[in-house]
């Protein structure tokens, strides 16, 4: 009923790509194909050969693929479920949606297509499937591909609804594919003279997912053909050997790297904390040069896989913003510094998906996944920056944070009246004897300022993150002239 390969096409002898999707479908597998394809498209192919073998991966990358593929028009897309040496010979979930959307597939003996319905990994680690509403949206989708390529639309929502059941049926000895329902009602029908449906097995029960195999898809019409190898498929499809084959660059593998979660988690802790130090630090050096490369990293790592643009840098930016005003004009922890941590995790979050409202139970477990990866960097970032700030003039590698040259004199003349010199009659520091005494932050130490002790003015650098004026503190430590003060 169906041909084998070399039965169809015919030798146009027309150029094919070859676009290996293999492994997790994930976004930068997306990124690899969109970009391979256009050059493929740009340079005249005729035929865009995706060779599929996939477990599956995220429902969000797969449609992205699927929608570049449905937009080809003027190449065949053609999908080939591989058996080759070192395959794994399957095209499940994701892969079978991918399958769906081109226009033609084949595939090797001995491989498998199908079981697309959506999951979501539990706390526990193990998958178990979404809600209905995901299943329906995906359902739907899988069908529209489907009828969009003249597949058999009934076996493509057995893949992924449990609920259908399909039975294989004889009708004037034609082989057909129905639906219980269908069948029902064609047998309703056929008393009244319609033609009758005999039934010869089912194919998908309810409560199961549909997977064909290679010859299965064959005898129901999914797959135009079986092709053993490369060779046999271009000449079944009539297209020139050798096909121009794509494969995944150093590149890819980087940006796949730098877009996991453990490193965008790394890359946002390392971020915020050089932030802080720059922002204690004098003039403009490593810590911010640091910093800018950490988050350009983060932010430009996800604007090649299309899913950064303007909004999530622009609220980077005011959240970073806000911090600065709640760390130099009102000093404290309070409403603009929460605010600022807020708006710079949301932007964050966004920057690791393509969606900002989502909209079905998918897009919501992305989001969960996204913000505790966020949350945590947050928390991981704001407990190294207290450590930073308790244990840093312990510290020799902080020493460039601490104020250690004494201060002798102004841009207008001599030092103010009130600051000391560090030397007292007979050469004595006469810093050391503050130890242990109490005084007030006579101006905000961030950490560096001035504390007044016993009418004295003396510059100073707190323990924790700032001081506010006014405050009481403590002297702790004395190192020549830096006096270390702690909150009383």
């Amino acid at each position: 009923m169906f041909a084998q390969a070399g039965e169809t096409g015919t030798n146009r002898g027309g150029t094919a790509w070859i676009i290996p999707i293999q492994g997790d479908i994930e976004p930068s597998l997306t990124a690899f194909v969109r970009r391979e394809g256009r050059k493929a498209l740009d340079q005249g192919a005729e035929f865009l050969i995706f060779e599929i073998d996939t477990f599956g991966g995220r429902v969000d990358s797969a449609l992205q693929i699927t929608s570049f593929i449905t937009s080809v028009k003027n190449a065949r897309t053609i999908a080939w479920v591989n058996s080759g040496e070192g395959s794994m010979g399957v095209s499940w979930s994701a892969g079978a949606l991918i399958a769906m959307a081109c226009q033609e597939i084949y595939m090797a003996a001995g491989t498998s297509l199908g079981a697309a319905a959506p999951v979501t990994v539990g706390a526990d680690g193990q998958t178990e499937g979404t809600g209905e509403k995901t299943v329906a949206a995906v359902r739907s989708q899988m069908a529209a591909l489907a009828e969009r390529n003249n597949h058999p639309v009934e076996i493509a929502k057995a893949m992924v609804d449990y609920d259908v059941e399909l039975w294989e049926v004889s009708i004037d000895n034609e082989i057909r594919i129905l639906s219980l329902q269908e069948l029902e009602l064609m047998e309703k029908e056929a008393g009244g003279g319609g033609p009758k449906p005999e039934r010869r097995g089912v194919i998908s029960p309810a409560g199961k997912l549909l997977s064909l195999t290679s010859g299965e898809a064959l005898r129901y019409g999914l797959v135009r053909g079986l092709a053993a190898d490369r060779e046999a498929l271009l000449i079944t499809i009539g297209a020139a050997s050798p096909a121009v084959e794509s494969a995944p660059g150093a590149a890819d593998g980087i940006i796949s790297l730098l877009t996991s979660a453990p490193v965008q988690a790394l890359l946002i802790v390392l971020g915020l904390v050089m932030i802080f130090l720059e922002i204690n630090s004098p003039g403009f050096g490593i810590f911010g040069v640091t910093a800018i490369l950490a988050f350009v990293t983060v932010f430009g790592s996800g604007a090649m896989l299309g899913r950064v643009g303007s909004l999530e840098i622009v609220l980077f930016l005011i959240g970073l913003g806000l911090l600065v005003v709640e760390i130099f004009i009102t000093p404290g922890f309070g409403l603009m510094g929460i605010s600022g941590f807020m708006i710079i995790g949301f932007s964050l979050i966004l920057s690791m998906q393509d969606f900002v409202i989502p909209r079905f139970d998918w897009e919501w477990t992305l989001l969960g996944r996204n913000a505790v990866v966020v949350f945590i960097s947050l928390i991981a970032a704001i407990t190294g920056i207290a450590v930073i700030a308790l244990l840093g003039p312990r510290v020799r590698l902080f020493n460039r944070l601490t104020l250690t040259t004494q201060i002798t004199g102004t841009a207008g003349g001599p030092i103010p009246s009130g600051i000391p010199a560090q030397e007292g009659a007979g050469g004595q520091n006469i810093y050391q004897s503050l130890l242990g005494k109490t005084g007030v932050a006579a101006t905000p130490l961030h950490p560096v300022g001035r504390v007044e002790i016993d009418g004295e003015v003396y510059e100073a650098q707190a323990e924790g993150l700032f001081v506010e004026s006014g405050r009481g503190v403590r002297v702790i430590k004395v190192r020549g002239s830096t006096v270390m003060v702690r909150l009383v």
